[in-house]
């Protein structure tokens, strides 16, 4: 198991994530957040925390650049194609402008040289906290909507489909298309919206469609 178990603390009701394979980077980066009331819940690789993250509640992310196996980037990219909006903020040993500017392209809210000082870290976790306030408050909406305008034209027609209830031979009769070009279609669709399940594309869509 890479999650490590620190010494004990009160339950709080704010999560955070620190991903880095670097143990004393995990060990120092929890204390300081416990210090601002943040439960920072540390991962030693990315694929640990893909492997868990359907069971994690949402919290900001603190993600190192360049690890073994899949990098911070890599993972970013990731959640980004999952629909995970959870605020990112990557950390590097050293200023790479290049990376910083892919990463803020991918989503990401800040980009972190290390050391850094308690007082950004606090001001940036709280920026991410507002953030993750602002997705709640809507219900949804705006991350469902914004996970939609990923979708092709034809993603669209087939997404609306499935959502009325039509099957994969009925869209392909409705849409003139073949079976396999619709199969093709939803298969797209689904892992643009990052989604598993058919149940998941549904509810969705109909978060989509709530009124403004």
């Amino acid at each position: 198991m890479s999650v490590e178990v620190l010494a004990s603390s009160p339950v709080v009701a704010r999560n955070a994530y620190v991903i880095d394979d670097d143990r004393d980077i995990r060990v120092s980066l929890r204390m300081l957040l416990q210090e601002d009331g943040i439960e920072a819940r540390p991962f030693l690789t990315a694929n640990d925390f893909l492997e868990e993250l359907d069971t994690l509640p949402p919290g900001p992310v603190l993600l190192d650049v360049r690890m073994p196996g899949m990098d911070g980037l890599s993972l970013l990219e990731a959640l980004v194609e999952r629909g995970v909006r959870w605020p990112v903020i990557m950390m590097t040993g050293h200023a790479e402008v290049p990376l910083a500017v892919k990463a803020m392209k991918l989503g990401a809210i800040d980009f972190l040289e290390k050391p850094f000082p308690h007082e950004e870290l606090s001001a940036l976790m709280a920026r991410a906290f507002e953030l993750l306030d602002e997705q709640s408050r809507d219900g949804g909406v705006g991350d469902a909507r914004r996970r939609l305008e990923r979708l092709t034209p034809r993603e669209r027609q087939i997404l609306a489909a499935v959502a009325s209830g039509l099957s994969n031979k009925e869209i392909a009769l409705q849409l003139d298309l073949s079976h396999r070009t619709v199969e093709m279609h939803r298969s797209r669709m689904m892992r643009r919206l990052g989604a598993r399940r058919l149940s998941d594309v549904i509810a969705l869509f109909a978060t989509a469609s709530m009124a403004r």
